[in-house]
């Protein structure tokens, strides 16, 4: 019997007997339907878990005071109070750590991207020996606990004199955020191809022009996500800032605990307000480079 379908069986039409035809949709993946539900599920399930401490940080800074301990805790508050909010904007405190806090950060960012690309540059498109060897002690650095450093940077820079100053700050910074900035490079600069160097060779141009302008653009997306990386680890450390900055130089995360959080009293509403406030400036960064960020992270990732 011939198995070939049967042009007249194929445009038949439906009789009152036969039964309909389901087809089941599928997913443009391929997957089963199980396994995208419980990628859903699973997905849902982290977001919420991420959120939340930033909900409590929202619905803790529009409390009143006395309702903070309340138990058993309301995950919605009652009486909404934005007075906290208002204090913020009184203290000149608050201003000073902030405009601290974008400095360091700003000139850590800038200072990890230009060392880290010319290091980076020089791992990934020259051979030389000891190449590797310099490479994992780079990220060796990396494997002990930053807090181990502090010891000594402290009493190195007593013994400069620089503590509690702007400089001590960015040094500080740059030491635990340059070996990642500098591995994130290297995967985006081994992404560029070695030929169009050797073009740019023929054509008769030279390092400074091959690196600054050849390279340096096309590694865009990479140095602004090794930038912003930088940035976010100089924002938001707090050990280092409490311990090598004075009343003068203090940023935002020391500043704001010690403002509101002392023997005598905790201000838990007013921190809260105050931490909510002093992300925006991050969020907004983040929102508006947030396509280079995962692009120069993709690039960095491709390659080790």
């Amino acid at each position: 019997m011939s198995v070939l379908a049967n042009p007249r069986t194929e445009n038949a039409r439906p009789t009152a007997n036969s039964k309909p035809v389901i087809r089941k949709r599928r997913s443009p993946t391929g997957e089963s339907p199980v396994i995208r539900w419980g990628r859903r599920i699973s997905l849902t399930l982290i977001g919420l878990f991420a959120l939340l401490p930033i909900y409590w940080l929202i619905v803790t800074s529009l409390r009143k005071t006395e309702t903070v301990f309340e138990f058993p805790p309301q995950l919605l508050p009652v009486n909404v109070t934005f007075e906290h909010f208002g204090t913020i904007f009184g203290n000149g405190d608050l201003l000073r750590f902030l405009l601290n806090s974008i400095l360091v950060s700003v000139i850590t960012a800038i200072s990890s991207v230009l060392i880290g690309m010319y290091c980076a540059y020089s791992f990934s498109k020259f051979r030389y020996r000891g190449r590797r060897s310099l490479m994992f002690l780079i990220l060796c650095s990396q494997l002990f606990p930053h807090v181990l450093l502090l010891i000594t940077i402290y009493g190195l820079f007593s013994a400069l004199g620089m503590l509690n100053s702007y400089p001590a700050l960015v040094l500080a910074f740059t030491t635990f955020t340059l070996p990642l900035c500098i591995w994130m490079l290297k995967g985006t600069f081994d992404n560029i191809p070695d030929e169009l160097i050797e073009a740019a060779k023929i054509d008769g141009a030279n390092q400074f022009v091959i690196i600054h302008k050849i390279l340096f653009p096309l590694a865009a997306p990479g140095l602004i996500a090794a930038g912003l990386f930088a940035f976010v680890r100089g924002w938001n450390d707090f050990v280092f800032a409490l311990t090598l900055s004075g009343d003068a130089t203090r940023t935002l995360p020391p500043g704001l605990v010690t403002t509101y959080l002392n023997e005598f009293s905790n201000r838990w509403p007013e921190l809260m307000a105050a931490s909510l406030v002093a992300a925006l400036p991050v969020l907004a960064i983040f929102m508006a480079l947030q396509k280079y960020f995962v692009a120069g992270l993709g690039a960095g990732a491709v390659k080790g």
